[in-house]
C-alpha cells in the first residue's frame, strides 16, 4: 500500500517534517503530547523529552508550537478533502456527491494504514479541542498572507462546490460551508463536554450518526 504525503506550506515549517525521520516522529509524538496535555500545557522541551532528542533539533523543523499547531491542524483539513475527493470522484449525482462529503465531514475518524506517523483520531480531538487558536489571534492578518490557512479555505471550497452542483441558484454555498464546518467541530465539543448545549449526545456508538442527520437537514432544507 502506498504511503500518503501531502505538500503542506513552506511557511509554516523550517524543514519540511515528512522528510525525515526526525520530522515524523515529532508530528506523531506531538500529536500524542498535545491530545494528552492540551496544547497550552503543550511545550517544546516537553516534546524533546518524550521523543529523546533536544528542543533546538525541534526548532529547526518547526520555528514556534503556535506554526506546529497550524500544521497539525493544516494536515487533518488536507487529509479529510482527500478523502471526500476519493468518495465522491466517480459518483455522478449531485445529491449524493453532497451526501457523501457532508458524510466524510461527521464520520467517527479512524486510524489511516497509509499514514503510520499519524493518529488521525487524536488528531481529530486536537482539532475540536484546538482549531480556533490557530486563527484568533492577533497575526491572523499576516498568518492569511502567507497562505496558512489554505488547507481550511480548500476543504471549505469543496463542500460550496458540491452545494453548488445541487442548488446553483443558492446564494451563500461559500458561508454555509464554513458554517457547517465550524458546527461539527462545535457540536461535537458540546456533546462531550457541555452537553445541555447540544441534541447531539455524545456515545460512541451513534453520536457521528446523529450528528450527520442533524448536517444533512440544515444543509438541504437551507439551499431548497
Amino acid at each position: 500500500m502506498p504511503i500518503l504525503s501531502f505538500s503542506l506550506s513552506e511557511n509554516l515549517y523550517v524543514r519540511d517534517p515528512q522528510s525525515t525521520d526526525l520530522g515524523r516522529n515529532i508530528i506523531e509524538h506531538s500529536i500524542k503530547l498535545i491530545d494528552k496535555l492540551g496544547f497550552e500545557d503543550f511545550t517544546f522541551k516537553k516534546l524533546a523529552q518524550e521523543i529523546k532528542s533536544t528542543e533546538a533539533s525541534i526548532y529547526r523543523y518547526f520555528e514556534n508550537k503556535h506554526k506546529l499547531l497550524i500544521y497539525l491542524i493544516d494536515w487533518y483539513w488536507t487529509w479529510l478533502e482527500y478523502k471526500i475527493d476519493y468518495e465522491v470522484n466517480n459518483i455522478k449525482d449531485p445529491i449524493k456527491r453532497l451526501k457523501i462529503g457532508l458524510a466524510k465531514l461527521c464520520e467517527e475518524k479512524t486510524l489511516d494504514p497509509q499514514i503510520a506517523h499519524v493518529d488521525e483520531e487524536a488528531l481529530e480531538r486536537i482539532m475540536i479541542a484546538e482549531f480556533e487558536k490557530t486563527f484568533l489571534t492577533k497575526q491572523v492578518d499576516a498568518d492569511n498572507k502567507e497562505g496558512l490557512f489554505v488547507p481550511y479555505k480548500s476543504l471549505c471550497r469543496k463542500i460550496a462546490e458540491l452545494i453548488k452542483e445541487v442548488s446553483p441558484d443558492y446564494q451563500f454555498p461559500h458561508s454555509l460551508s464554513s458554517t457547517i464546518l465550524l458546527m461539527i467541530k462545535n457540536q461535537l465539543f458540546y456533546a462531550k463536554h457541555l452537553p445541555s448545549l447540544s441534541d447531539i449526545k455524545f456515545n460512541p456508538k451513534n453520536h457521528n450518526k446523529r450528528l450527520y442527520i442533524l448536517v444533512e437537514q440544515l444543509v438541504f432544507k437551507t439551499i431548497h
